[in-house]
């Protein structure tokens, strides 16, 4: 006689989860206490309606965001538990929100700006930037701000070269990733300000690039509106995704590896006579900082899947949290520790699946080049304030030093 099947556990209880604020690079002890004990889990976050799954474990993690199963064009015009107000970028055209096969006709699209040709070509400007911005640096004379004289600027004179802006028209797109990555209730107006704003100026650049076509984002974005491969909306979602998080969020990632560096100074003494482990030391940075606060964007369920032993059932909303995974001590022994010798299993920094940012190959350069250049124009930098002093974002998705003094 056939057993019956075992029963499915019990649907977990739903935790509320404030996303508080965390010390420097401290990992979130919530994250750390459901990957021991609790790895697939519901919680409740500060925004929306409703609740939602979560998994830390690496390997759900990979499941997730790989399986079909799991559609990110589900979340559009639903209310969902969420950490911010507003989305930072368009539900109805960008990359973000879509599935397959629409979001693998707008990846190849952007995917001919993110070529190994094009960081060729962006790699010396990138060079030359970093050595002005410490030359300028080096001018002011220590103690100095670190974020202010190079991981501020740098990343968005970067992405400003990427897209196409004109040098004159910078100032004009310095000051939009803040508001737009604000997490904070009282920021939404201000982030719908921004929004507007970064709209406009991207229109204004797509145009400008319909009329002299160049070999750069904006350029690539307006050929294929034009030729009808995408629209002019997913243009500027594109343009607007890309300009987000190639200034905000690489600003405050190589921060926090800068920071991790100068405390670590065993780690930085090694880089400084071993210049060529820098390519795997920045690899191991990426799994190593907890790189945002809290979660991105949700996947729904579009039919019952099995995850982790839970059952997910359609409809359901499910988060997965990359940092928790890059610190999964069954693929990455001694998780909390920075290794440069790691031989473990590929990190989530950038995420995986058909949403696996595109733009990882230019992070990596900019990685790169802004630690290479610190330690080649200042081989005795170190912090100028104990560690603990060093102020970090507060009421962000992103997490890194608001300032960085260093001196030499």
């Amino acid at each position: 006689m056939p057993l019956d099947p075992a029963p499915a556990p019990p649907d977990p209880p739903v935790r509320f989860w404030p996303v508080d604020d965390l010390p420097a690079l401290d990992p979130d002890p919530f994250l750390d206490g459901l990957l021991r004990d609790e790895p697939v889990t519901r919680i409740k976050l500060p925004h929306g309606a409703g609740q939602a799954w979560l998994v830390t474990r690496y390997e759900d993690v990979r499941f997730v965001t790989s399986d079909p199963r799991f559609s990110r064009e589900q979340v559009v015009g639903r209310d969902v538990t969420t950490m911010r107000p507003v989305p930072v970028a368009s539900q109805t055209a960008g990359l973000q929100y879509i599935d397959p096969p629409r979001h693998n006709r707008l990846r190849r699209v952007v995917a001919r700006a993110f070529t190994g040709r094009s960081m060729q070509r962006l790699r010396p400007l990138a060079e030359r930037r970093a050595a002005e911005l410490l030359d300028g640096m080096a001018r002011a004379g220590a103690p100095a701000d670190l974020m202010e004289h190079l991981h501020g600027p740098f990343p968005i004179a970067v992405i400003r070269d990427f897209l196409g802006v004109e040098e004159k028209d910078w100032h004009r797109w310095a000051a939009t990733g803040e508001a737009l990555l604000s997490a904070g209730a009282e920021s939404k107006e201000r982030a719908k300000e921004a929004a507007q704003a970064t709209r406009a100026r991207i229109v204004e650049l797509l145009q400008q690039r319909r009329e002299d076509p160049r070999e750069d984002l904006a350029g690539v974005l307006a050929q294929a509106a034009a030729a009808g491969e995408i629209t002019d909306d997913e243009a500027v979602s594109l343009a607007t995704a890309i300009q987000v998080s190639g200034g905000h969020a690489v600003r405050n990632n190589s921060g926090s590896m800068m920071y991790a560096l100068l405390t670590h100074p065993g780690h930085l003494d090694r880089l400084r006579r071993e210049p060529e482990l820098l390519p795997r030391a920045v690899d191991e940075l990426f799994r190593y900082v907890p790189h945002r606060n809290g979660v991105g964007i949700p996947r729904v369920a579009v039919e019952d899947v099995e995850v982790g032993g839970h059952l997910v059932r359609a409809g359901d909303v499910i988060y997965n949290a990359y940092v928790a995974a890059n610190r999964d001590p069954d693929v990455f022994p001694d998780p909390d520790a920075l290794d440069f010798d790691r031989e473990d299993g590929p990190h989530l920094a950038f995420g995986h699946g058909p949403h696996h940012c595109l733009a990882a190959i230019m992070a990596r350069m900019e990685a790169e080049v802004m630690i290479g250049a610190v330690l080649a124009r200042f081989p005795g930098i170190r912090l100028a304030v104990p560690p603990e002093e060093v102020e970090f974002q507060r009421q962000g998705l992103i997490r890194g030093p608001r300032t960085l003094p260093v001196t030499w």
